[in-house]
């Protein structure tokens, strides 16, 4: 079943958690790379750029998908164009840090639309937040109405994002 929480399109038959990683070949690798640059590619372009014929390049895509490496395709968006062109980082404490209050907090920030990711941590802060927001004014309406609503939260730091110097959808295969 697809995390309900994802905007990530998940093949059904994503590998267990746990499950080793398959051992990937140089086609492979091509195969991922390729995807990466563009996740529309169809089938066809995919076996010409990578040196398959389509009906062994359509098997390999499968098997990365069924093997999880592969776990979804979706749209880059530009927040900019959408009206949300700041990016802030929000370091967050939680009163407790119990399993109860972890969850509910989680559960709760993955509701909020402004938030792109979110990370449990270890050390000084519980939770790494990173929201788009519309300037300050936006970014102090998602505090006060939707972030400081939330339960258990106990203490954030925020930081504006002044230009992103990297950005992946994922790792280089």
């Amino acid at each position: 079943m697809a995390d309900p929480t994802s905007t990530v399109t998940t093949p059904p038959t994503a590998r267990p958690p746990g499950k080793p990683a398959p051992r990937l070949d140089e086609t492979d690798r091509r195969i991922l790379r390729a995807l990466r640059r563009d996740g529309r590619l169809s089938n066809l372009k995919l076996a010409e750029q990578v040196g398959l014929s389509p009906t062994p390049c359509w098997n390999r895509v499968r098997a990365l998908e069924e093997a999880g490496v592969i776990q979804g395709y979706t749209a880059l968006l530009n927040q900019k164009a959408l009206g949300l062109p700041d990016t802030v980082l929000i370091e967050v404490t939680l009163e407790r840090h119990d399993d109860d209050m972890l969850d509910r907090f989680g559960r709760a920030l993955a509701q909020l639309p402004e938030v792109m990711e979110a990370y449990l941590l270890t050390g000084e802060y519980d939770y790494l937040i990173k929201v788009a927001v519309a300037g300050t004014e936006g970014y102090e309406e998602f505090l006060r109405h939707k972030l400081y609503k939330l339960p258990g939260l106990r203490h954030s730091r925020s930081t504006f994002v002044l230009r992103c110097m990297k950005r992946e959808p994922s790792v280089e295969p």
